[in-house]
């Protein structure tokens, strides 16, 4: 086995802020994920960036209207670590 492929077997550690954002996405059509908590409040940005770097969400779009909000999608990463 390479070291690469080592990496994507590895466990990911997720925190419990991680897990709670990816698990909204899980049943969503094509694994989005929310800008917003089941209480209105923003999802904060530095989990977002976390799963971002830990590859288990990818940017989706764009928002034009509110260019610093960021629209992510699940990766398959991020449905293995739910699992």
């Amino acid at each position: 086995m390479t070291m690469s492929e080592t990496k994507a077997h590895a466990r990911v550690t997720l925190t419990y802020a991680e897990r709670d954002y990816l698990i909204m996405g899980r049943d969503q059509a094509g694994g989005k994920l929310p800008i917003f908590d089941a209480r209105g409040q923003e999802i904060d940005p530095r989990v977002i960036r976390s799963c971002l770097k830990k590859g288990l969400c990818e940017p989706w779009f764009a928002n034009p209207i509110k260019p610093d909000w960021l629209v992510c999608r699940l990766t398959p990463a991020g449905r293995r670590a739910l699992r």
